[in-house]
């Protein structure tokens, strides 16, 4: 009876096991990956590039140095299509506890679309920004 009753338990979690993993590992978040390297030595200071005149359509980023191979390689700057409601912030390197470490350039919601209040209101569209209490 203990053997039957054992090869049950075991023949069902071998069985379940798969069925609940399998959708775990696959889900977006599963899927992204964030790795961060502390380099002791900082980058090298920024190259002068000209920045090209403004395009309709089209935000500038910067170039920035990526660390490659056990050394910094500079990455030029290049224009990309712009995001409403958006702004581009740029690649840096930041110091850290344990050295250097990249922080990769990403859009962020633009300055007028925050809501400082958390009353549901835009600060653009918001009379008094300021206030969480108005009606």
């Amino acid at each position: 009876m203990l053997k039957t009753t054992l090869f049950t338990t075991l023949a069902a979690a071998a069985i379940s096991l798969p069925a609940l993993t399998v959708p775990a590992l696959v889900t977006p978040a599963a899927a992204q990956a964030n790795l961060n390297i502390s380099i002791g030595t900082p980058p090298p200071a920024p190259v002068y590039e000209v920045t090209p005149a403004p395009r309709a359509g089209y935000v500038w980023a910067p170039g920035y140095y990526r660390h490659d191979s056990g050394r910094y390689v500079w990455t030029s700057g290049r224009w990309m299509a712009e995001r409403p409601g958006y702004h581009w912030v740029n690649d840096r390197w930041e110091h850290g506890p344990h050295g250097y470490y990249h922080v990769p350039g990403r859009w962020d919601r633009a300055q007028a679309y925050r809501d400082r209040d958390h009353d549901g209101v835009p600060n653009a569209y918001d009379r008094h920004p300021d206030n969480p209490y108005r009606r």
